[in-house]
């Protein structure tokens, strides 16, 4: 590493070290901000928070995708950018899994060097070191090889339905990107691979009649959906990771009635997308084997796996390099959850897991280890600095 690299290094550490006390104010603020995916109208004061923080850093700021159902999604890029500048993206969101109220029963609170409440592990830790990032870069007058563009959704946890064309088209503009999603586990292991996520509704049509009287009339939507979950579990490959499950059945009107109409839901995970298109290709074709019923499967492929594709490996080497320098023993996990990740990893090399080091993911043991905010922030802030990895 060379002088310049040498004094940005320290330049940085010692600007953030200097505005610990700001980054832990910063994340209570944004805890006690309770943003429920389910509730659209709780996103407004998390995400007016997130778009003061970045103007003050010269960003400006766009509302996007608000509508009656979702809460709308963040895109922030300098206000000051080179025309066909190359960009890269940084990807986070600030909704949570935990509805409003849950602070009465799961308090904000700092001890023994862990700071605990609702979402501050996932992921509203990773948005304050995504803020503090920028705002080294912005402080020290850096300047970024790649225009940094920061998209924050609010409806990651419920599947990006609304956010994921808007990641979609960013993540084609972009060079590289980068996941501000919690790391892995209490080592802080960086998300090199996820799986993929399908979810599947199977319905089944039968034929209503008196149980008692004529059964020998009905075909039953049940008996045959019985067949069809024991089909469904045999999908399941624990060598190659393929997990399916159904998760939920349904179906019947009373005891004394042929059921008419059974369904399941089904969850789908793969490590790889030959595997997703072979499970859903194998899904999609169940027949039926009672007399009298037929099959009709809804839903498909949703977050394809993200893969260690050689453009992730060298983003992956590239944020060792630098945990190094940092003082850093970086290592590398694979997720079994999805997330946005998933979606840019299929344009673009893409790191997940840049996020805060804890644990507890939709859990009631949810938390942060505070003493790992600035090196995590510092990492950001380099790979931020670092030259175009193709």
């Amino acid at each position: 590493m060379n002088h310049t690299n040498t004094e940005i290094v320290h330049g940085v550490l010692n600007f953030l070290n200097e505005l610990r006390e700001g980054m832990e104010y910063f994340l209570r603020w944004l805890v006690i901000s309770e943003s429920p995916s389910s509730e659209p109208e709780s996103q407004e004061k998390i995400i007016n928070i997130l778009s003061d923080s970045l103007e003050r850093v010269n960003y400006k700021v766009q509302r996007v995708g608000r509508q009656e159902k979702f809460g709308g999604h963040l895109l922030s890029i300098p206000k000051r950018r080179a025309k066909n500048h190359p960009s890269q993206l940084l990807l986070g969101h600030c909704d949570t899994v935990w509805p409003k109220g849950t602070l009465k029963e799961m308090p904000e609170v700092i001890e023994n060097g862990k700071m605990r409440g609702p979402g501050v592990y996932d992921m509203k830790g990773g948005l304050v070191q995504l803020v503090y990032a920028l705002k080294a870069i912005h402080e020290l007058k850096l300047e970024p090889p790649l225009t940094p563009v920061v998209f924050i959704n609010s409806d990651e946890e419920t599947g990006s339905l609304n956010s994921t064309r808007y990641i979609k088209c960013l993540a084609q503009c972009a060079s590289r990107a980068f996941v501000m999603e919690p790391s892995l586990g209490l080592k802080g292991k960086l998300k090199t691979a996820r799986k993929g996520a399908s979810r599947y509704t199977v319905v089944v049509k039968g034929k209503a009649a008196h149980a008692g009287l004529n059964p020998e009339g009905g075909a039953s939507a049940i008996l045959e959906l019985a067949h069809i979950i024991q089909q469904l579990f045999a999908l399941n490959d624990s060598v190659k990771g393929i997990t399916v499950n159904v998760g939920m059945i349904d179906g019947g009107l009373r005891p004394n009635v042929i059921a008419p109409e059974s369904k399941a839901m089904v969850d789908v995970r793969v490590m790889t997308y030959q595997d997703a298109m072979e499970i859903d290709d194998k899904i999609k074709s169940l027949s039926a084997h009672t007399p009298g019923t037929k099959i009709e499967v809804l839903g498909g492929i949703g977050r394809p796996p993200l893969e260690r594709t050689e453009g992730n490996r060298k983003l992956w080497e590239l944020a060792k390099e630098l945990g190094n320098v940092l003082g850093i023993e970086l290592e590398e996990g694979i997720a079994g959850g999805s997330s946005d990740g998933n979606t840019t990893s299929q344009y673009i090399p893409t790191l997940d897991g840049l996020g805060a080091v804890g644990d507890g993911a939709h859990a009631t043991h949810e938390h942060i280890i505070l003493d790992k905010m600035i090196e995590r922030a510092a990492l950001l802030t380099l790979l931020i600095m670092s030259p175009q990895v193709v």
